[in-house]
């Protein structure tokens, strides 16, 4: 029934394809890659060509193969980043909502701080503390998070704990872990993974932005945000296109892609839908 619905939405089903070959590129770079994503080759800022199909950049690095390196970094920010914020926002919400009171006040209350702070500003002022590199923004987009994924959670659980099988669960004696994770969960899931969607393709664009400001991935390891950085002057815009058009190319495909897929989630698994 949900593939029925999912597939439905036609741009959904081509964006699931298109993120499916997009990972595996990234994946398969060693193979697929023409040269080393670093090795400079001798032909500097050199126009598209046989022997390099994307061109080259300042440095002679081939750009083809830098691109499908970066594809890497961008899928493993967005993956784990909303990993890490998931777990925390889940586990907040989950508690938040089911023993309510004091405990609720005060996880809302911390809830309501970080969203209070301008998220870009907040990102790139821990990110300047901390210091640039890939697992470094992992944990920042991760832990800084969590907020809009607790308060989800949160109000599912305030409607679900009502509900007569969590009322008999109680009364049977279960443990509170089971119910919050074996009761409770399995019926948040749904709205998490919407969530989660979207937040994949955030925090894609908030590693670009990162890096496009030096504070994310540094080279020379490549990322999309990084080459777009290197494209900065009116210059290269207007007569190297080569050097932009490729990172910038792939950073819009693969959000679009994770954005309909997302929408396609939302309305397949509603269970109002039922036709």
């Amino acid at each position: 029934m949900f593939w029925q619905r999912f597939k439905k939405h036609k741009l959904a089903v081509v964006s699931l394809w298109t993120l499916l070959v997009i990972a595996m590129c990234a994946i398969l770079a060693p193979i697929l890659a023409p040269f080393d994503p670093n090795e400079i080759t001798g032909n500097f800022s050199a126009a598209p060509s046989m022997q390099h199909w994307l061109g080259t950049d300042q440095v002679g690095r081939d750009i083809l193969s830098r691109v499908l390196y970066a594809a890497r970094v961008s899928l493993v920010v967005g993956i784990g980043a909303v990993a890490i914020s998931a777990i925390i926002g889940t586990v907040l919400g989950l508690v938040s909502g089911y023993f309510g009171g004091l405990i609720d006040g005060i996880i809302m209350r911390i809830t309501d701080v970080f969203m209070s702070f301008p998220y870009i500003m907040f990102i790139l002022v821990v990110a300047s503390i901390v210091g640039p590199g890939l697992t470094n923004i992992i944990l920042i987009l991760g832990i800084l998070g969590w907020p809009g994924i607790a308060r989800l959670v949160r109000g599912n659980v305030l409607a679900i704990k009502q509900s007569d099988y969590v009322k008999a669960s109680v009364a049977l004696g279960y443990s509170t872990p089971r119910i919050l994770f074996k009761h409770i969960l399995p019926n948040t899931i749904a709205p998490i993974l919407i969530y989660a969607t979207s937040g994949v393709a955030g925090a894609i664009l908030d590693e670009a932005a990162l890096s496009f400001l030096g504070l994310g991935v540094q080279p020379p390891d490549a990322s999309w945000g990084n080459m777009l950085s290197s494209a900065q002057s009116v210059s290269i815009l207007t007569t190297q296109p080569w050097f932009w058009i490729a990172p910038g190319v792939c950073i819009l495909v693969t959000v679009l892609a994770i954005n309909y897929i997302g929408d396609a989630l939302r309305d397949a698994l509603d269970p109002r839908n039922v036709k």
